[in-house]
């Protein structure tokens, strides 16, 4: 079974400009972590799209790799290697239909695609469009508005990119200055009530209105200037899972588009836990699992084809990632 990894940052993605170096460092964790899933899948072939600018970084002689130059058009690329293979495995960010964009292509070949489908990250990489649906099926949610419709309201507010990833294009806000300055963005907001509690996210599997809770991780966030800046996560922080996995199962049967591994960060109070947004996609709480559980994700999503998954940790550690306070941990 010869496998496609398109990890978009690393990947080409950005060969005809210069790589953000903070985006890739979290996209080389992402692809790293992934790749040492399926070395111990011996029965895959794994090919792997790669910046010709960072092939230093990965020296696996058991891994087939394609190098993107700038003289490429990595889409095409992408479409050409997708036709050659058994299954593909995108990681992407949501922002500009990327992700959503990827997952159609795949589709369009009639391959199996190792992540949720383009239906799905259209509508959870909207997240307006995910606070209606959670609103819909009575989930606990953060308030959201629309940006282009909201008064301007009195005390502290988040305002978001519809489509963004992690904390890049959101800012706090707490005076009408703040919202003449979203005003001047050409991109699509929505609004959202700052809320204070502790934040968490779910890494979980999904199959079609079925849930499985793999971690409960601790998220640590930094509050700089207006900005609110990921630095470090606390993977397989909480022992006590059965509130969680509930509202997971609540989440799949609310949104049966899901597949495979998704990600659900949450706002905790003392009084509810909150959905604050669901990832269709790999997310940095990923690449702890495997230290932290002894869980094999890409075994998992592979099971996810053909029935269900055998999730059997062997072990039970928490892990502290560290992220670099400027990614985006998309």
């Amino acid at each position: 079974m010869k496998v496609l990894i398109f990890e978009y940052i690393t990947g080409g993605g950005f060969n005809k400009q210069a790589l953000p170096d903070s985006l890739v460092q979290e996209g080389q964790l992402m692809l790293q972590a992934l790749l040492a899933c399926f070395a111990q899948l011996h029965t895959i072939q794994v090919q792997v799209m790669l910046d010709s600018r960072l092939q230093h970084c990965l020296c696996d002689q058991t891994v087939d790799i394609v190098l993107i130059t700038s003289e490429h058009n990595s889409h095409d690329s992408f479409a050409k290697l997708v036709q050659q293979a058994d299954a593909v495995w995108p990681i992407a960010p949501e922002f500009d239909g990327i992700l959503q964009s990827l997952c159609e292509q795949v589709e369009a070949f009639g391959k199996p695609l190792l992540n949720a489908s383009s239906a799905a990250v259209a509508l959870t990489g909207n997240k307006y469009l995910t606070y209606q649906r959670l609103l819909q099926h009575h989930i606990p949610t953060v308030p959201t508005e629309l940006f282009e419709n909201a008064r301007c309201h009195s005390g502290d507010w988040i305002i978001k990119q519809i489509d963004g990833a992690g904390c890049s294009d959101s800012f706090l806000v707490s005076h009408p200055q703040g919202f003449d300055r979203a005003l001047q963005n050409s991109k699509k907001f929505i609004i959202q009530p700052h809320i204070e509690g502790r934040t968490f996210s779910l890494s979980c599997l999904f199959r079609h209105g079925q849930a499985w809770l793999l971690s409960v991780n601790l998220q640590h966030f930094q509050r700089v200037n207006q900005h609110y800046q990921l630095q470090s996560i606390h993977v397989n922080y909480c022992t006590d899972t059965r509130v969680y996995a509930d509202l997971a199962t609540t989440i799949a049967c609310a949104m049966p588009e899901l597949w495979g591994y998704v990600g659900i960060d949450l706002i905790e109070t003392a009084a509810q836990k909150l959905v604050l947004e669901i990832n269709p996609r790999l997310t940095t709480s990923f690449t702890g699992l495997q230290a932290a559980l002894g869980l094999n994700v890409a075994e998992l999503v592979l099971e996810l084809q053909h029935g269900l998954p055998t999730i059997k940790p062997t072990r039970q550690n928490i892990l502290l990632i560290t992220v670099n306070p400027h990614d985006t941990a998309f």
